[in-house]
């Protein structure tokens, strides 16, 4: 695990505040943080296998994660769904999602704030080659989480993310647009939930900014602003793109206490029942 105050380099602060994101290198130690987490899962899709009788090796969590998992859901998409949701349940994992050095990050990030962890808004995901359904379109983090404005996406990937894997694609520096209006649209893809949320005339507000897609490996970290504007790349290698979230968000920022700090899509809750004034009419929308 993680130990002692983590650190933050001057550069990595300004970019932060003037892009919206940093990237951090080996924030996480690869052998004692994520490596768990790995085993974890070849454990879970090892079991998985065997349940279902699908022949695919599983010795190491490259094989799991790379060879076993795509052979589970060749035969059977809804496997993958019963994975997905087993291995956020990994000890492991939740151990990295609460170390202490997370929690000193966010309060370098935002001074004085009261850091917390969004319930439901921790994860991993698994964004299959040429899968569209769940891939995550441009978004703020704000409106599919709600929690509080004040708030910091983690993002670490569990194996080495290349160009062809779609890395997280970020427009530098909309976070200062402010909070964007969404409507909701399953863009001919049958997306719900958060999946079908989509910003107010996106591609005019993209045309304002670079788009950076940082590569990354396990032990790297990269965080966001709840408002900048990101999404999932488009997955175009023959690999899963292995990845952990999670969110931290501020206690004490205003709009968050006067919503008493409430969830969103995860929560079982519809961001335009708290906050009807982040709903963009959808004939203005495009």
């Amino acid at each position: 695990m993680t130990h002692g105050t983590a650190r933050l380099s001057d550069a990595a602060r300004q970019s932060f505040a003037s892009k919206g994101y940093a990237v951090l290198a080996r924030f996480y130690d690869p052998a004692t943080d994520i490596a768990p987490i790995q085993e974890g899962i070849r454990e879970i899709v090892a079991l998985a296998c065997r349940k279902y009788g699908v022949d695919a090796p599983t010795g190491t969590p490259t094989e799991a994660m790379s060879i076993a998992y795509p052979a589970l859901i060749a035969k059977n998409r809804g496997w993958g769904g019963e994975i997905y949701d087993a291995v956020k349940q990994i000890p492991a994992f939740l151990r990295l999602v609460t170390q202490e050095v997370n929690s000193d990050v966010f309060r370098m990030l935002r001074p004085g704030s009261v850091p917390g962890i969004a319930a439901g808004g921790y994860g991993i995901r698994i964004d299959n080659p040429g899968e569209e359904k769940f891939r995550a379109q441009w978004h703020q983090e704000f409106p599919s989480q709600l929690r509080s404005v004040d708030g910091i996406v983690f993002w670490t990937p569990l194996l080495p993310v290349t160009a062809d894997m779609g890395p997280v694609q970020i427009a530098e520096g909309s976070h200062a647009e402010g909070l964007v209006p969404v409507y909701e649209d399953d863009a001919g893809a049958g997306k719900t939930g958060a999946y079908a949320l989509h910003l107010d005339r996106a591609e005019e507000r993209l045309q304002r900014y670079d788009i950076v897609a940082p590569s990354s490996a396990p032990g790297d970290l990269i965080l966001m602003d709840f408002l900048t504007l990101h999404q999932s790349g488009h997955n175009i290698s023959r690999t899963p793109r292995w990845s952990i979230q999670f969110r931290y968000f501020n206690f004490a920022e205003p709009l968050g206490i006067r919503i008493g700090w409430k969830g969103s899509f995860a929560a079982g809750v519809k961001f335009a029942d708290v906050l009807p004034e982040l709903v963009a009419r959808r004939e203005d929308a495009a």
